[in-house]
């Protein structure tokens, strides 16, 4: 099937993002509109320790307006990086850990239906604390962020009992489970390709 898009009009531009109106002809022959926001993606890590304790942060998110339980993440937009030092870097300024081994534990498309942003998920295992001198400042909402640790059948009965409602939060801890069930075997490389964002590899 082909869908083409015939024309494009930018209704906003922001510093994160921006959204767009396409005008787009179906297999069928009609053309119908379609909004949506183009984003820059974004990485995620399970912080997992030697006990199997996950580590989630808790975080204002402001179009909810409310703390959230969430992974540490943030987006990529840093010119060149690489995901995986984009989740090392968010690592290190977030939570103030450094990991020795990063696995790809899942790749997510968050609202497909409204925006091409794209979240990889990693594991982070091998963990020791950042120096206080190379620690980060916090700012903004991160200034007022919280984190703790949690074991991750807690972490999963938090998913299932609607307490973890950040969409990347829940994904990362049930596949981290998962992945615990199976030994921790199968896990893809950080090399391993990733279809929405093939330039941060």
């Amino acid at each position: 099937m082909t869908f083409e898009v015939v024309s494009r009009e930018q209704q906003f531009s922001g510093a994160v993002f921006s959204v767009v109106s396409d005008a787009v002809t179906m297999p069928g022959g009609e053309t119908a509109v379609r909004d949506w926001v183009i984003h820059p993606g974004a990485v995620g890590v399970v912080v997992v320790d030697s006990d199997e304790r996950v580590l989630l942060v808790h975080q204002y998110r402001h179009p909810v307006g409310r703390e959230l339980w969430e992974l540490p993440a943030g987006l990529l937009d840093v010119d060149g990086e690489a995901a995986v030092l984009t989740a090392a870097r968010e690592l290190a300024e977030e939570v103030d850990l450094r990991a020795t081994q990063y696995d790809v534990l899942l790749d997510l498309l968050t609202t497909p239906g409204a925006s091409n942003e794209a979240i990889r998920i990693y594991l982070a295992r091998g963990l020791s604390p950042v120096p206080d001198g190379d620690r980060h400042v916090r700012t903004g909402e991160e200034a007022t962020m919280s984190s703790r640790w949690f074991a991750l059948d807690e972490a999963v009965d938090l998913v299932l009992a609607g307490e973890i409602e950040n969409a990347a939060a829940a994904a990362g801890v049930l596949a981290a489970a998962a992945a615990r069930a199976r030994g921790w075997q199968g896990l893809r490389g950080t090399d391993a390709p990733w279809r929405a964002r093939p330039d941060r590899m």
